[in-house]
């Protein structure tokens, strides 16, 4: 695995999105956005809601490093499942060339459960934004680690789109920048996304750095009801776990386990 990965992931996004633009106006996705109904209010409640597990399970059919997760991947039915074992929240992963997912992945998702959707992508560009309302996500993931000066206009525009905005961190400087930014919702991600490693540590130490008011979400390297307990302790609200979920051969069984264990605070 080389260490350009995310660069190679993200030349390849502007070139989709590119292609995309061209395909389909930004005029005519604005009109089909605005069929659309997002529930920003839905996912901020669902990762924020006390006493109990909030788990955003991920729907992924593959990744860089893993390759297929599930041989007879199907988003739908697999969110369905995630509902029934308790999930708050579902995930959705749309990279087409990395991590061979599809928007229609998350509509066939939105039409087939009640719960808030969120798209997980590597948004650089506004246009990825209102794709994501126009297929049906109330949310959308965006990382600071490659928005630089673009993380405040893609949330702001993320919110003229009816949509909650989960913005994810690495370190405490993309921390600090996601706050600045006006991020309310903020995921740290264990996963080094030039590696694809996970390294369960950077949840520990960014927790004590976290503002009062953020709503705090662990990602990554989530498998067992021990890892949700310490980090509920350390104040994360919310916990996106996906492989260890994709991979069960029962993954509402294998949720519900996690969600049942205990509440949290």
């Amino acid at each position: 695995m080389n260490n350009d990965l995310l660069e190679r992931i993200v030349s390849s996004t502007r070139t989709a999105v590119a292609m995309r633009r061209a395909a389909r106006t930004r005029a005519a996705l604005d009109r089909e956005a605005a069929r659309r109904e997002p529930r920003a209010g839905a996912f901020g409640a669902a990762v924020s809601a006390r006493g109990k597990v909030n788990v955003i399970a991920e729907c992924k059919r593959g990744s860089p490093l893993k390759g297929l997760l599930c041989e007879d991947y199907d988003a739908a039915r697999l969110a369905k499942a995630y509902e029934r074992g308790g999930a708050s929240a579902i995930s959705v992963l749309t990279e087409t060339a990395f991590f061979d997912g599809a928007l229609e992945d998350l509509t066939r998702v939105r039409e087939a459960v009640g719960l808030p959707v969120l798209r997980k992508d590597f948004i650089v560009d506004d246009y990825q934004v209102v794709e994501a309302r126009a297929a049906g996500a109330d949310a959308v993931l965006l990382i600071a680690t490659i928005l630089d000066n673009h993380l405040a206009p893609l949330l702001k525009e993320a919110d003229r789109c009816g949509l909650a905005a989960l913005v994810e961190v690495h370190d405490a400087e993309e921390l600090r920048r996601a706050v600045d930014a006006g991020a309310g919702i903020v995921g740290v991600n264990n996963r080094d996304l030039r590696t694809m490693t996970v390294r369960p540590e950077t949840c520990v130490e960014l927790a004590r750095r976290m503002p009062d008011g953020v709503t705090a979400v662990a990602e990554s390297g989530i498998r067992t009801d021990g890892d949700i307990a310490r980090l509920s302790a350390l104040g994360y609200s919310a916990f996106l776990i996906g492989e260890h979920l994709v991979r069960s051969a029962d993954p509402a069984a294998t949720l519900g386990q996690l969600v049942s264990r205990f509440p949290c605070t």
